[in-house]
């Protein structure tokens, strides 16, 4: 999912039931036949082990870091028919302390980690141990990244022509005429129905349950009898369903920005809940612009900045800046500084210059390029195969728009957005799945990790309360008063200690525990100024 969330500025909603919710509830545990065939798969990868190489030349990847491929079932209820290779990555412990240059640190395994999505790649994760907050985790971890089912060379997914996928300039109405709605419904129906004729039979099988199941055949290629794995975002999701199918194989488990696991969330819940969110992390955002009007000149209150927005998006609907930039692809880079606020200085500094008459910088940020433009479709395509197969959503489109209009009223930054990226599920034409009850009893799993940030609008706070409650003896660790969209191994120096002391020495802190918030951006008075301060955070040395 673009992920959870929270309802709090944007009000509490009373939202209609499923149309098309199973009566009947969830099951707890998915069927005999598919754990069965999860562990004839995981045998033999164990046998196979991954022939780790050197990696495809479109990753650009040093020389330690080395590739392979693990064989896993289509379908888990028959792990003897179709296989599909999942691409995965691997650096090797580097044994060195980087407080301590004499001291050889020994190897604890391997840490798989999943970036989220769905439809999100972990294949460049191993290079993080080159950064500063990494190193420690580096010295003791093989650091393993992998592309799921569907993504990149995994068996991809697609659902239409690269080619046509992005399209440029696009509208971005807050609250969409009658019309505008009818053309969004009817290229829905046919995305819908573009997945099915591309990816054929195969489509259903593309869903969180067997995510998990890949993973533990993962964990048994790698050699480990129990795995140590890191989630953000979506891969806190199938990281709770694989603590709930197989939590006698868990070693250690982060889970870092939590999506909201209960199953009458999963996934149309979720996503009304996630518009709500961004529009106070928009707030956020128009505040901090506001306290720094003496650079960006948009306005020194919220309500002044987003009358600059709307002034904006009204210049774009007459005239795409680029003739690529319409409303629809500012609304989109400025949805990523809802994200993260690294983007903040960027986003303030290019809105700034375009309503001063200079779009380049806004140009630079927003326009879409057609060299991305096969990864964004299958990452699109993933996505919404696995939400969609995941559990059933409304099928009547009065229940979208009765809620969504009521939800915009509100919030109204990314609600209708946030529904054309998920309508077509009200037309998906594979079964669907019942979520899985993600939870766990007292003893059954060993302390999980949960890292969050209060503000957070894709994975909001309400999901790691929840998580935290659901996997007994799992620990929560949040990032007072900010917003950022994963935390672990990021810029909060104690969010960092809880996640060094858990991986290396399994210790937990003894309840809920919190940090203060890393420091707000810096204001740059330039494009060109803020990436660079951005560049400087990736690099870990930003203030």
């Amino acid at each position: 999912m673009k992920a959870a969330a929270l309802y709090s500025a944007a009000g509490s909603l009373l939202l209609t039931s499923l149309a098309a919710a199973p009566a009947d509830g969830a099951p707890r545990l998915p069927g005999a036949p598919e754990l069965r065939g999860t562990a004839v798969a995981a045998a033999r990868a164990r046998a196979a082990g991954i022939d780790f190489g050197k990696c495809a030349a479109e990753l650009k990847a040093p020389g330690s870091m080395r590739c392979g491929t693990v064989s896993v079932p289509l379908d888990y209820a028959h792990p003897e028919g179709k296989q599909i290779k999942l691409t995965v990555s691997r650096v090797r412990a580097t044994h060195k302390d980087p407080r301590n240059s004499k001291r050889k640190v020994p190897r604890q395994g391997s840490l798989v980690y999943n970036p989220g999505g769905p439809g999100g790649s972990g294949m460049l994760f191993p290079l993080v141990g080159t950064r500063p907050e990494w190193k420690r985790i580096a010295a003791a971890y093989d650091l393993v990244g992998y592309a799921p089912r569907g993504v990149e060379r995994s068996s991809p997914l697609s659902c239409v022509d690269p080619k046509n996928f992005i399209k440029a300039p696009t509208q971005s109405p807050t609250h969409p005429s009658e019309q505008y709605k009818q053309q969004r419904i009817a290229q829905a129906k046919a995305y819908a129905q573009g997945c099915a004729e591309r990816s054929g039979s195969k489509l259903e099988f593309y869903n969180s349950v067997n995510n998990a199941r890949d993973l533990d055949v993962l964990r048994a290629a790698l050699g480990e009898d129990r795995l140590t794995f890191m989630g953000a975002s979506y891969g806190t999701y199938f990281g709770g369903v694989y603590a709930t199918l197989f939590p006698g194989h868990v070693r250690r488990m982060v889970l870092d920005s939590a999506v909201n696991p209960d199953q009458t969330k999963v996934w149309y819940r979720n996503n009304l809940d996630q518009s709500a969110a961004f529009e106070d992390r928009w707030t956020d955002f128009r505040e901090w612009i506001a306290r720094h009007d003496d650079v960006y000149r948009l306005g020194d209150t919220a309500v002044k900045v987003q009358a600059s927005y709307d002034t904006a998006r009204g210049r774009l609907a007459a005239k795409a800046a680029g003739g690529k930039v319409g409303p629809g692809q500012l609304q989109s880079t400025f949805l990523t500084a809802g994200y993260y606020d690294d983007f903040w200085a960027s986003r303030a500094a290019a809105l700034a210059a375009y309503l001063k008459g200079d779009a380049k910088p806004l140009v630079r940020l927003a326009a879409p390029s057609q060299e991305t433009a096969a990864d964004a479709e299958n990452g699109n395509a993933v996505y919404t195969a696995v939400e969609c197969n995941d559990a059933a959503w409304p099928t009547d489109w009065k229940v979208w728009d009765r809620d969504n209009t009521q939800l915009a009223r509100v919030a109204p930054f990314e609600t209708w957005d946030n529904v054309w990226m998920n309508l077509p599920c009200a037309y998906w034409p594979a079964p669907r799945q019942r979520p899985v009850d993600v939870r766990t009893g007292p003893g059954e799993l060993p302390g999980v990790l949960i890292l969050a940030a209060e503000r957070d609008a894709a994975t909001p706070y309400a999901g790691a309360l929840e998580m935290n409650r659901r996997l007994s003896g799992s620990v929560l660790v949040t990032e007072r008063d900010a917003g950022t969209h994963g935390i672990g191994g990021g810029r909060n120096q104690c969010v960092n200690a809880y996640l060094d002391a858990y991986l290396l020495e399994g210790r937990l802190p003894g309840r809920r525990a919190a940090c203060a918030p890393h420091p707000e951006p810096r204001p740059e008075a330039t494009a060109d100024g803020a990436s660079k301060q951005l560049r400087d955070s990736l690099k870990g040395k930003s203030a």
